[in-house]
């Protein structure tokens, strides 16, 4: 554990050093050394202590539901030493990893393990921690800071029962003044935190809103719960800092104002006087300071205290792909009798973002504008719902993995991350490295699974009340541009009324508390949102080809859509072979065992999708097969991200569905579980070029003779214009041999624009045997390459093909109906009497029907 003292300079410039000043050692007597290396002038002792409570040094015990009181585990002692003998625990965390690194669980990653982790739900856990604080706190509030708890606990410190919290999302925090042992000598300053965590909840309508929903057609029913985000003890002067909101705005003739609006907490009992000194300056650029300070007196309580800081020439914070991220540090401290009694250092970015309508959408056919304007630029969002978070049992991650995945986002082209409505906010560290690389956040404020939650005034009060929490803690991340209250509330919604009213209250609550807009539900276009007042156009969550899959080919589907955003799109692969062999079991590998449909491998779609893509299922073997999923996964994103982007500036947007997702599964991420990209990133890398060559063709299936006709489009998302470029088109065959090459001049690719440049008229060479490649490469005036493409064409009968997947799809129909979405026995015969025993493996696991044996 750290503690950390601010040392404040008081100059005619406002100056910060925060310094290290002591480890405590966890069993021994602590010793405390203060260290200070004081500037010029007068130095004055900050007032604010942060002990870090995280870390590995935290213990677990199972306990009955209600048992732990009735045994008086609350009781114990603050030097006692009973629970060094409890199981090892980590905070931030979870039960499940905990009791899996101790031995307790098996991985329930690996195979059907997770149905054996149940039982783990069904009791009450008690997390327990011994710490030091060996300085006195006299004269100091104290208190001790959860950053959120999954889902429900009690709270005791040295035996004093604190109180109680229920929300997953909501950062609380007791007043432990009266309660904390603190001294040099170590039997004066020893500590014993007791965290009682309930069994989670079973039914998620109860706690929409409160708490993320553990069900969907990518986790099993695996209920996560524990101490998910820091703890810490915070000792400060009197007058502390309770919330700081920034609001940075840029007037017309591009100078800025930041406003501040700091919530500070009087705890004396009496009013008091203080200054309150901001300085602000560049984090990633240099900039001369700017300051402010406020003078005023604070009663007992909270109160609002606001500044203003005015900058002639501001640092825009932009997307990476529109400019630098540039961002600034903002310093706050609260003094009394030049005393700084606390401070707080906020990240902000100056950016605006104002919404306008998209071209080509009356207002019948649609409620609100979806067009990002930011710093007056159009942001068309290149994006993906996040999936996260990086893993359920958040045990089992790091801030490191975070910015694996962010780096990957950005590589991958994209200028935007969806935080869809079944995932949760955020950690700090996400949405800074949001920041830092300049990605935009697109933000559903709090996940709630369903609409049919309890109209008790009470408990939609306090669904109302952790979003508004979520919101604050979040706001002042420039990163973040876009806000939503549900995700496919209506699709499910039994009381559209109430659902709408809900929402738009929700909305309502928000903007109150940031300046951002806002969207009740995405996607607002189903027949139940309709019936209240929605429109047929306000956006699409384009999973109809998945979840329908046999109804159309890929671009019959996609080349029906015409909408102005797409928050959604989505299809299926498989992770790689080498990711496979992490949570498959050897014997289950190929041809694929039950635990292939328990991480939700829907074996018939993505056969479907191979044929679709190859006009072959490829199940020769393992390795066939999977590069074939990832291969067809990319495909569709790719031609269909490319329709939406050609539509611009109609289209604004469109998200696949997912970027990630939060276990090792068999579905919609183009990263796998352990981060690795699939095959289909490179294609999606492809799409989300800024300056985009490409090819709009209608279908991919062609016969010899017949002529390929085709247009090639050029999209530009930047506001950099090139003049007198070429794009070159070549044509080759499966083997490489060249079959036409074209030249198209282009004068001018101008910025933020979308235009066809040329007609490209071929016909299909007679010895093309089974298919054939397209590549496209824009230069410039030196033949630099600025953009590549590529695609893969079919030779076939589209009509034919038509008809074979509608068949396949009238079986997988079929085999829907009879066995159920979600039951995946469907794809293992013997596992439910049909089919022929025999023909299993020697070991006895079931086999999916229609794979090869061989192996790769």
């Amino acid at each position: 554990m750290r503690i950390q003292r601010g040392l404040v300079v008081a100059r005619k410039r406002f100056r910060l050093s925060v310094l290290t000043v002591a480890t405590l050692c966890c069993l021994c007597v602590p010793c405390l050394t203060a260290i200070a290396q004081p500037g010029a002038g007068d130095l004055v002792r900050s007032g604010n202590l942060v002990q870090d409570l995280s870390g590995y040094r935290w213990k677990l015990k199972r306990m009955r539901p209600g048992q732990g009181v009735v045994q008086g585990l609350h009781e114990l002692p603050p030097a006692d030493i009973e629970t060094h003998v409890w199981i090892s625990g980590r905070v931030p965390g979870d039960v499940y990893t905990d009791l899996w690194k101790a031995g307790v669980l098996e991985d329930p990653y690996w195979g059907r393990n997770s149905t054996k982790a149940q039982w783990v739900m069904l009791d009450e856990w008690w997390y327990s921690l011994q710490f030091d604080v060996g300085e006195t706190l006299e004269d100091k509030v104290v208190r001790l800071e959860f950053d959120g708890v999954d889902y429900a606990c009690d709270v005791w410190l040295n035996g004093n029962k604190l109180g109680r919290h229920e929300g997953m999302f909501s950062p609380f925090a007791f007043d432990v003044t009266d309660f904390v042992n603190s001294g040099p000598r170590w039997d004066k300053g020893r500590n014993i935190l007791m965290v009682k965590l309930d069994p989670p909840p079973q039914v998620n309508h109860k706690v929409a809103g409160l708490k993320t929903p553990w069900f969907g057609d990518y986790w099993r029913d695996l209920v996560p719960f524990g101490i998910w985000r820091p703890v810490r003890l915070v000792a400060s002067g009197k007058v502390r800092i309770d919330d700081v909101y920034v609001k940075p705005a840029v007037r017309d003739d591009g100078s800025a104002r930041v406003e501040f609006e700091v919530t500070v907490e009087n705890h004396a009992d009496q009013a008091m006087e203080i200054k309150m000194p901001i300085a602000i300056e560049g984090k990633n650029f240099s900039s001369e300071p700017l300051a402010t300070e406020v003078q005023t007196r604070v009663k007992p309580g909270k109160q609002v205290v606001t500044a203003k800081i005015d900058i002639t020439d501001p640092q825009l914070w932009w997307p990476w792909d529109l400019g630098k991220p540039n961002l600034y540090n903002a310093t706050i401290e609260v003094r009394c009798d030049d005393v700084v009694h606390h401070q707080q250092t906020e990240t902000l970015g100056i950016r605006q973002i104002k919404m306008e309508w998209n071209p080509g959408f009356g207002p019948d056919e649609v409620s609100f504008p979806r067009t990002v304007m930011l710093n007056g630029k159009r942001h068309f969002i290149r994006s993906a719902c996040w999936g996260g978070p990086p893993d359920i049992f958040v045990g089992r991650t790091s801030p490191d993995e975070y910015k694996t995945l962010i780096d990957l986002a950005k590589a991958a082209n994209m200028n935007n991350i969806r935080i869809f409505g079944w995932h949760p906010p955020e950690i700090p560290e996400f949405y800074q490295y949001c920041d830092e690389a300049g990605l935009t956040v697109w933000q559903d404020v709090i996940p709630l699974g369903t609409a049919n939650i309890s109209q008790e005034p009470s408990f939609v009060e306090r669904i109302y009340q952790e979003a508004v929490t979520v919101i604050k803690e979040r706001r002042n991340h420039p990163s973040l541009i876009l806000i939503e209250g549900g995700e496919e509330a209506f699709l499910r919604a039994a009381d559209p009324v109430f659902t709408k009213g809900f929402l738009e209250e929700l909305g309502r609550r928000l903007q109150q508390h940031v300046d951002l807009p806002y969207v009740p539900d995405s996607p607002l276009t189903c027949a139940i949102a309709q019936s209240v007042g929605y429109k047929p156009k306000e956006a699409v969550h384009a999973l109809a080809y998945f979840y329908s899959m046999g109804r159309w080919l890929m671009e019959d589907w996609y080349r029906s859509l015409d909408f102005p955003i797409v928050p959604e799109l989505a299809i299926t692969s498989v992770p790689s072979v080498e990711s496979l062999k992490r949570f498959i079991p050897p014997d289950e590998l190929w041809p694929p065992g039950p635990s292939w449909g328990h991480h939700w491998a829907d074996l018939d779609r993505l056969r479907m999708q191979n044929f679709d893509c190859f006009g072959d299922e490829r199940t020769g073997s393992l390795e066939e097969f999977v590069n074939a999923t990832q291969d067809a996964q990319g495909t569709i994103f790719q031609l269909a991200v490319e329709h939406f982007r050609r539509a611009k500036p109609r289209c604004s947007g469109v998200s696949l569905c997912h970027f990630i997702t939060y276990w090792p599964d068999m579905k919609w991420g183009i990263v796998d579980a352990y981060q690795q990209p699939k095959r289909s990133y490179e294609y999606v890398k492809r799409a989300y070029q800024p300056l985009l060559v490409s090819l709009d063709f209608e279908r991919r299936r062609w016969k010899p003779g017949e002529s390929l006709d085709a247009k090639v489009w050029l999209i530009n998302d930047t506001y950099q214009s090139h003049q007198d470029c070429t794009v070159r088109l070549v044509i080759k065959n499966s083997d490489g041999a060249h079959l036409a090459v074209k030249d198209f001049d282009v004068a001018l690719v101008e910025e933020d624009s979308s235009l066809a440049i040329g007609e490209l008229k071929w016909k299909v060479d007679a010895t093309v045997e089974d298919s054939f490649n397209v590549s496209l490469s824009l230069l410039d005036a030196d033949g630099a390459v600025l953009s590549s493409n590529q695609y893969q064409l079919l030779i076939g009968d589209q009509e034919l093909a038509r008809q074979r997947m509608a068949a396949m799809g009238k079986t997988r129909s079929q085999a829907n109906l009879k066995y159920t979405y979600g039951n995946y026995y469907r794809f293992f015969p013997s596992m439910i009497g049909e089919g022929d025993p025999s023909s299993d493996s020697a070991d006895d696991v079931p086999r999916a029907g229609g794979f090869s044996t061989n192996q790769p």
